[in-house]
């Protein structure tokens, strides 16, 4: 993807040609134009548009305190109208290639460790205050201050290691990759299709659509991405109406009997701010909140910084615009406490968008209207199956390891860290947890080799801050 972005002609159209779009998302100052934007978020939205349906499943599955769930419709009512919403606004604000939505992992921190602690108005309070808490680091400086500290190898690795995880999310959505079931007894965690072997149709269809994305992006076709997934389905589509296939997983490819489907605003503005602490006591409601701001703050971090790296918006090692996007990040996981969807977070899946050619805001306008038409079009969100859109990730994951020429593997002082940074990204299923880890082994490699001055306070805190994060539970038991 870097090769394709540094071929890609960078020009200054002449100021009469220049439409007032082209000059408000500095579509073509970018070497992008409107077609190659509207592209890169329509296959966003496609990528992406599965957590319309997941979120609903995480948050539904579990019961507060009281023993209330919450409703399927509610919950995806409130999962497309929060990522419609901060979409547009990364679009208009950000000029960003970036969608937000619902983050996972996140999510189920509110969903199976807050919510069983208190009621669900107070979890999605704590969401609330957790946005408020990002959202002044981002207006202080503070957060813009601390990406800017982490030196460049780190950051590169993020890259890298996001790249792999991309892939390997692409890869076991897809059913290609799956995990051992523990009676098994086996030492080995994860394994090729079932049992070891592909089969299947499902498996099929993400195979073929893999083959041919990769034949049409290493041939530079516009609309590569796009094309492959719109071909993956259909064949999902005709398979699936044929044979009567199982194992898609989430989402089953048929045409849907309905088109359109009332959305239920019931969730949107029912929070307590402060009764969770009440509810689950100060300390543990105090650690739920340090865990939402450290994920929510790293993972957005993280995917930010290797998505603009993809888009080309890097420059002299700092994100253009970076604090207008932090400024909206922060606003997104406001909105998904008050409107009750979990904390929203821009995406690894806007990597597809910048993929197909993405490099501005108006490509995130497109993607945040598809997700508020999803709010009365729920049925056709239904239509991709996994299978169809993973192979997008694959390829994208693919393309991002290419910055691994970047990194100095000989300083031994980045080697180790910038190692457990890539690693431990896709083998934990954590942005966070890896960035915690590289930065913690590089600032102990640096004290320990005296070289204090070069850490500086910033890193210093992070360090600490990130010891603090990996052993909370065993700290938490001594209470």
């Amino acid at each position: 993807m870097t090769q394709l972005r540094e071929e890609r002609p960078q020009y200054q159209p002449e100021p009469e040609r220049v439409s007032g779009v082209d000059r408000w998302f500095k579509i073509s100052h970018r070497g992008s134009t409107v077609g190659r934007e509207v592209r890169g978020g329509i296959t966003t939205f496609v990528a992406m548009c599965y957590i319309v349906l997941l979120n609903p499943l995480i948050l539904g599955a579990s019961a507060d305190i009281t023993g209330a769930r919450l409703s399927t419709e509610a919950i995806t009512t409130a999962t497309a109208l929060a990522a419609g919403v901060t979409t547009i606004l990364m679009g208009l604000v950000g000029n960003a290639p970036l969608a937000l939505a619902a983050g996972l992992g996140v999510n189920g921190v509110v969903a199976f460790q807050m919510a069983p602690t208190m009621t669900w108005a107070q979890a999605f309070g704590l969401v609330v205050l957790e946005g408020v808490c990002i959202v002044f680091m981002a207006v202080s400086g503070v957060r813009e201050r601390i990406i800017n500290a982490i030196p460049m190898p780190l950051k590169v690795a993020i890259t890298v290691g996001i790249g792999l995880y991309i892939a390997l999310v692409g890869l076991v959505s897809a059913g290609f990759v799956t995990r051992t079931p523990d009676s098994a007894q086996s030492t080995v965690p994860v394994r090729m299709g079932i049992a070891g072997h592909l089969e299947g149709w499902p498996i099929a269809i993400f195979c073929l659509g893999l083959l041919l994305m990769i034949v049409l992006v290493s041939r530079g076709v516009p609309g590569a991405v796009l094309i492959s997934i719109a071909v993956a389905t259909g064949l999902a589509v005709l398979v699936n109406s044929v044979f009567h296939v199982e194992g898609w997983g989430l989402v089953e490819p048929r045409v849907p009997e309905q088109v359109v489907a009332h959305p239920d605003f019931s969730l949107l503005g029912d929070i307590d701010l402060f009764g969770g602490f009440a509810s689950a006591g100060a300390v543990t409601a105090a650690v739920f909140l340090f865990t939402l701001v450290l994920s929510g703050f790293f993972d957005a971090m993280g995917t930010i910084t290797s998505v603009s790296e993809e888009a080309g918006l890097v420059k002299d090692g700092k994100v253009e615009g970076m604090g207008r996007i932090l400024l909206v990040d922060g606003a997104g996981a406001l909105a998904g406490g008050v409107t009750g969807s979990a904390p929203n977070t821009v995406f690894l899946e806007s990597a597809a968008g910048v993929g197909e050619g993405a490099r501005t805001g108006l490509a995130s306008i497109v993607t945040g209207g598809l997700f508020t038409a999803t709010l009365f079009l729920t049925p056709l969100a239904a239509v991709v199956p996994a299978q169809a859109a993973a192979p997008a990730l694959v390829v994208i994951g693919g393309m991002m390891m290419a910055q691994c020429a970047r990194i100095p593997w000989r300083d031994l002082d980045f080697a180790i860290p910038v190692f457990l940074t890539i690693a431990l990204i896709p083998f934990t299923y954590s942005i966070t947890n890896g960035i915690g880890a590289g930065l913690v082994a590089y600032v102990l490699i640096k004290i320990c080799k005296g070289k204090i001055r070069e850490i500086g306070w910033i890193l210093g805190v992070l360090a600490a801050v990130f010891g603090l994060y990996f052993g909370i539970e065993g700290i938490m038991s001594w209470f």
